[in-house]
């Protein structure tokens, strides 16, 4: 090879390297309808070979929750169009477009088949095996605590800790609306202290799955109804337990000025647990109007990850868990209540309705103590609540949003647009 030739091949690479075309290896590597490839910035990528030799590529991550879309089915939705289908709540998505019958829209990426080579159009590195992840380091530091005091039995620690030990749901929504009634009157006075569990008990009888194992419905017959009111009575059932856990496993912590957590904070976390427990209340009476019970089907129990990875932070369980959790259900109930709507599920409706209206003071709630931590710190809680996104939430944050409802929460787009992927 001379000169001339080495410099070519040279200034090609460069044209490679320096494009976002990344390799992602040989076609006989993916026979199967889809592979989960993992990005380096947090956004992975499914990979999806249909029978006809074509490849397809979007975010595995559904826009609508998050489902695992490298574990759905690639089913024709006429006029020769393929579509990936969500596992979880089964929204569809156009291999070629990302659109969606729902109105949302997921990322899609062109894919390129050369010399028996797949190559897909991505500035992110991609590969077959994630990324080993170090500890993450909290941000600041972890959050000081007040000494830990004797403990009483009759205290709101106590009794947070005693509802996130209760496995059967019904005594747990019991216990709840008790607990807040007796906070509420004063008959219980102490805030107290207590441990918290490294997760909260379930019955045995209930068949608990790894999230993407689960297949839900999508609203269009009587049993996709009941087992999407299932999965929503299990995702209330953790919401009951989060906000114990954020009662009790941070009941002594100190703020970086010295100070405890006012009584307010309590007063507010006490009132979204007895919400939670009604909501489930309501939709576990309707599960069993429509002939089922809750348990019929199986659940998992992804909420609580997020839980389990901000529990050395306060400010983190509040971004993640009451700000960006929290406010996709907002995002995500236009379209829910849409798929009840159109098979004249009024019951069902109105039950969507009292709890989309809580929500919103859910969120309401997280932003309140967020922002009243940074201006305490004197950090600034916008530049804060992204940092902590950024490190805590994998991926970018993804659209549609209800901006009518995040803004009644007092969540205006200056909190969340920046932390969508740049376009």
């Amino acid at each position: 090879m001379d000169g001339f030739e080495r410099d070519l091949v040279c200034a090609l690479k460069e044209v490679v390297n320096d494009s976002n075309w990344q390799y992602v290896g040989v076609k006989e590597m993916f026979n199967s309808p889809c592979t989960k490839l993992y990005s380096e910035d947090g956004e992975h990528v499914v990979l999806v070979h249909t029978e006809d030799g074509r490849f397809w590529a979007m975010d595995s991550a559904c826009p609508h929750e998050g489902g695992p879309l490298e574990l759905g089915d690639i089913e024709d939705v006429g006029n020769g169009k393929l579509a990936l289908i969500c596992p979880w709540h089964h929204f569809d998505f156009c291999l070629d477009t990302g659109s969606s019958s729902t109105g949302l829209q997921n990322q899609v990426y062109e894919v390129r088949e050369f010399s028996g080579k797949i190559y897909i159009e991505t500035q992110s590195r991609l590969s077959l095996s994630p990324k080993t992840e170090t500890a993450a380091v909290p941000f600041d530091s972890l959050t000081p605590r007040l000494p830990v005091p004797v403990c009483s039995e009759d205290t709101l620690c106590f009794w947070a800790a005693k509802i996130l030990c209760t496995p059967e749901p019904k005594e747990k929504v019991a216990l709840t609306h008790q607990v807040q009634e007796r906070w509420n009157s004063g008959q219980i006075s102490e805030i107290g202290h207590a441990e918290a569990p490294e997760q909260p008990s379930r019955e045995e009888s209930l068949t608990v799955r790894e999230p993407g194992r689960i297949k839900r419905g999508k609203g269009g017959t009587l049993a996709s109804r009941i087992a999407l009111l299932h999965s929503l009575a299990n995702i209330e059932q953790w919401a009951i337990d989060l906000s114990w856990d954020i009662i009790v496993r941070f009941a002594t912590v100190r703020l970086q000025n010295g100070e405890q957590l006012p009584r307010e904070f309590f007063n507010d976390f006490v009132k979204v647990a007895g919400d939670e427990a009604k909501h489930y209340q309501l939709l576990e009476k309707r599960i069993t109007e429509l002939g089922s019970f809750f348990g019929s089907l199986p659940v998992h129990n992804g909420l609580w990850q997020s839980a389990a990875d901000t529990s050395h932070d306060l400010m983190a369980r509040l971004a993640i868990v009451h700000m960006v959790h929290e406010a996709r259900g907002l995002d995500v109930h236009p379209q829910t209540l849409a798929r009840f709507a159109a098979q004249s599920d009024e019951s069902s409706v109105k039950i969507l309705e009292v709890i989309y209206r809580d929500e919103i003071t859910h969120v309401a709630a997280g932003l309140r103590w967020f922002t009243y931590i940074c201006a305490k710190e004197k950090r600034d809680h916008v530049s804060t609540f992204h940092d902590l996104v950024k490190q805590h939430f994998k991926g970018y944050l993804k659209p549609p949003f209800n901006s009518e409802g995040r803004k009644t929460a007092g969540m205006t787009e200056e909190w969340y647009l920046p932390l969508v992927r740049p376009s």
